[in-house]
């Protein structure tokens, strides 16, 4: 599966554009992350790699402004923590 195909199933996580082929990999890990499942979770995850997912997400936590929930924000910390090498 590839990222597009999985913004394209998961259309509805992206509520606040139409526009899915545009859509960054920062775009779509944010939206996952915010607003999927699990099983979601794990799709991003094994097509983005487990790795560049943690760096791209603690690349965006590192500015002030981020659309993280806090608990997301606080959950995925601690997750990329347990299961990524730093």
């Amino acid at each position: 599966m590839t990222l597009h195909n999985l913004v394209k199933k998961r259309s509805y996580l992206f509520w606040s554009t139409k526009n899915y082929k545009g859509l960054s990999k920062e775009a779509v890990l944010e939206g996952v992350l915010n607003y999927g499942t699990m099983k979601d979770v794990q799709e991003v995850f094994s097509i983005l790699g487990m790795n560049n997912a943690a760096n791209i997400f603690y690349k965006q936590i590192k500015n002030k402004r981020n659309n993280y929930r806090p608990e997301i924000k606080n959950y995925f910390k601690l997750y990329f923590k347990k299961y990524t090498p730093r």
